[in-house]
């Protein structure tokens, strides 16, 4: 059994986990993702009642009940580099015993759903619809630098979307990751499965240009067309394959859903988005309590 060192599994004064400030009593085994401090605060008045709440940096953590039922509503920021803090200090919170620094006898198996917001890849996704992610393309290269398990499925889907977008040697390579299948029945009731891409920035990784010109102008055409098992590429984002490569390989459930609030070839836009953000939560914590 590993003994995990002081520099290695980083703990504050109270002993709690570094980042996040929580230990596994903190936690509910239901998870919701957000990439916003100030959703958390939001969704946790929609509970019933909150027992815990800590905030540093962008990092805030509320755990309460909505119908009973425990929850979690941890912000991650922008992007898999934070995606890679969140995932990794939850699961070390919930699966490492914080005071003897070695791993809890049985692990506990965490349902992660992140809600967020995204720019949809075609014409006929409306600002304001809802996306599930089936798969994740990853463009960040998070993946790369673990031992991540991949299925038959994604690494059949990996060579396929390699060799329909004849994919360059000089950026990023990409990986794929599917959700998990039963968070998408849970959840996914009216909504697009989709296959999301997960950039590694706002801009130019998304194939916008501001003042510097793209080095591939048409990646994300290659992209947008890419089909897998009759599952269309649908949007992109900025989190949601680290999501589902770290929560795989650590043995969690995960599953992104989005609302859309642009469309990137349509050059339509959503700027006031509240309500129907609010309409999504609702939808997701009355589909996690039925």
């Amino acid at each position: 059994m590993k003994n995990y060192t002081d520099s290695e599994l980083t703990l504050n004064e109270d002993g709690k986990i570094y980042h996040l400030g929580v230990d596994g009593n903190d936690i509910a085994d239901t998870v919701i993702l957000v990439g916003d401090p100030a959703r958390v605060e939001f969704i946790g008045s929609y509970f019933d009642a909150i027992r815990f709440k800590n905030e540093n940096r962008e990092f805030c953590t509320l755990t309460g009940t909505y119908r009973g039922k425990e929850i979690t509503v941890i912000s991650t920021g922008i992007g898999t580099d934070n995606i890679d803090i969140v995932l990794t200090e939850l699961d070390a919170a919930v699966n490492i015993d914080l005071k003897s620094r070695k791993d809890q006898a049985v692990p506990r198996r965490l349902n992660l759903i992140r809600i967020g917001t995204c720019g949809g890849l075609h014409p006929d996704i409306e600002p304001g619809s809802h996306i599930i992610s089936k798969y994740a393309i990853g463009l960040d290269g998070l993946a790369h630098f673990y031992q991540i398990p991949y299925s038959e499925d994604e690494k059949n889907a990996l060579a396929a979307l390699k060799d329909h977008t004849q994919w360059p040697l000089d950026i990023n390579q990409p990986y794929l990751k599917q959700g998990s299948q039963e968070l998408i029945e849970l959840l996914g009731e009216g909504m697009e499965q989709g296959i999301t891409t997960t950039a590694n920035g706002f801009y130019g990784p998304q194939g916008r240009s501001i003042r510097i010109p793209l080095k591939h102008v048409h990646f994300k055409e290659g992209l947008r067309t890419f089909e897998w098992g009759g599952v269309r590429a649908t949007n992109l984002e900025m989190e949601t394959s680290g999501l589902y490569a770290l929560a795989g390989a650590l043995g969690h459930q995960s599953v992104t859903v989005c609302l859309v609030l642009a469309n990137r070839y349509s050059n339509s836009f959503e700027p006031n988005y509240k309500d129907k953000m609010a309409n999504l939560i609702q939808l997701i914590l009355d589909r996690l309590t039925k």
